[in-house]
């Protein structure tokens, strides 16, 4: 049985490594989060494009 944890949208954003893919936690506008798993090149296609917006 999965261990009951409390579900709220507050928080920061938060990657973390989970055996062999990374998880991402977005807090959302409204509440919630969008939690997506991504693997280490799935990671880093992520990271260029975003600095292609940011700088």
């Amino acid at each position: 049985m999965a261990a009951m944890k409390p579900r709220t949208g507050d928080g920061p954003l938060e990657v973390v490594k989970e055996g062999r893919g990374i998880v991402m936690r977005v807090p959302l506008e409204g509440g919630g989060r969008l939690v997506v798993e991504l693997s280490a090149d799935e990671a880093n296609a992520l990271g260029e494009e975003l600095k292609k917006i940011v700088g």
